[in-house]
């Protein structure tokens, strides 16, 4: 039976010669991730279960990012109560304040998945991953607990929707442009519990960076998970970070999807995510003048160092406007330095930005960016729904790193050309 490259990868897990969609699969796991808001949660699911000790202690991961640098006490005794329970299980791939960075990022940059591989993460955006061709996506901190004590998870296995690209994207164009591209092409239903798989010439055009981004927002559309077929750039990244073995999964021919849709990337322009919905996407020719308060660039969608030199292309010699506040995130503590030892950080803060350590903070409406009613926030993160990063009545602009930095230097919603003619 021909399968594509996400049942191919949950059939080598389960032990199976096949399987198809709508199979309930037990699947053994290559790693468990938490974060300080759903670890506690797991955490005590784990000891209420009689669980005694993780089942690898090299495979399961906590990243302190959400609430970290603490906000408030509360936040501190969540991320104590993870710091207890690694330190009592001898856990290797803890990351604390100093040390870690935006989860998304960090684990790719750490070299702690490959091509191949099955990820759980008790956070949503853990498909992240399927950009290096792995089987990774999001669960509750029930499924962690059990993964973290079991090393095991129990699936449905999706059916899929095949993207076909072809082309090269235009200059001031990204991966963020392509997936909302894709979003308001399909809408925040369009994949439910459907693997997202992404092929074609078109994929050697993008950069590891952009497919991240693209994989990351694979929730946004409802997918189980979104993934990349491995090619040449895939595993220059992958060996350059890793030295584990992987094995690389490609359809077979004849796999079955639900879909198939054929995306021009040099066709795709800038676009930008009205709120409430990723859905509600307009292009420049749609936009018209939307004042801005606030700018958020970072976040596990886009918070690489690509994504800071595109902001830095444009902000450079430039300020921004007087009446925005524009909050720049590098994803990691390696970008974070790399951005200082190139430049970037001086550019930013010369623009009238500000700079800060890693955190998801703003983007979840936690910290270091509230939005005040009637607000309005230009975001290079990945949702826009009512309330999602402050005020109910405040509203967020999803775009690429680009458009955000137009945007900060004209305090309106504005393509990069605009700024950079």
């Amino acid at each position: 039976m021909s399968m594509t490259m996400t049942q191919k990868i949950l059939a080598a897990h389960a032990g199976l010669d096949k399987v198809e969609a709508g199979q309930l699969i037990l699947v053994d796991l290559d790693r468990v991730l938490g974060n300080d808001i759903t670890s506690p949660v797991a955490i005590r699911e784990f000891e209420n279960i009689g669980a005694t000790k993780v089942y690898d202690k090299e495979k399961v991961t906590m990243v302190m990012d959400h609430f970290a640098p603490n906000k408030d006490i509360k936040a501190a005794a969540q991320c104590k109560m993870c710091r207890d329970f690694c330190d009592k299980h001898e856990v290797t791939h803890f990351y604390d304040v100093g040390r870690m960075g935006i989860e998304h990022a960090l684990l790719p940059e750490k070299g702690l998945v490959v091509p191949g591989d099955v990820v759980i993460g008790a956070d949503s955006h853990t498909c992240t991953y399927g950009a290096l061709g792995a089987f990774s996506t999001g669960v509750g901190s029930t499924d962690m607990a059990c993964g973290m004590a079991t090393g095991k998870a129990w699936f449905k296995v999706p059916s899929a929707i095949k993207f076909v690209l072809k082309g090269k994207l235009n200059k001031y164009v990204s991966g963020k442009d392509v997936i909302l591209h894709i979003i308001g092409k399909i809408g925040v239903d369009g994949a439910l519990y459907k693997s997202m798989e992404f092929v074609g010439e078109g994929v050697k055009a993008l950069t590891v960076y952009d497919r991240l981004t693209i994989s990351n927002m694979a929730i946004e559309a409802g997918a189980k998970n979104g993934i990349f077929e491995v090619d040449e750039q895939t595993v220059e990244y992958v060996k350059a970070h890793s030295d584990r073995e992987f094995v690389a999964y490609k359809a077979d021919e004849d796999a079955v999807y639900d879909e198939t849709y054929e995306i021009d990337l040099s066709e795709i322009k800038s676009t930008v995510a009205f709120p409430h919905l990723p859905e509600n996407t307009k292009t420049f020719d749609e936009i018209g003048d939307v004042a801005i308060d606030q700018v958020v660039i970072g976040s596990c969608t886009n918070g690489h160092y690509k994504d800071l030199t595109e902001a830095a292309e444009i902000l450079k010699g430039k300020k921004i406007a007087k009446r925005v506040r524009a909050i720049i995130i590098p994803a990691t503590q390696d970008i974070y330095m790399k951005a200082v030892e190139n430049g970037l950080v001086k550019i930013f803060i010369e623009a009238g930005c500000v700079v800060s350590t890693p955190t998801c903070g703003p983007c979840l409406g936690g910290y270091m960016g509230i939005l005040a009613a009637g607000e309005r926030a230009v975001a290079t993160t990945n949702r826009n729904f009512v309330g999602r990063m402050g005020h109910v009545e405040s509203e967020v602009y999803l775009a690429s790193p680009a458009v955000a930095a137009a945007s900060e230097i004209t305090g309106k919603i504005s393509s990069p050309e605009e700024v950079m003619e």
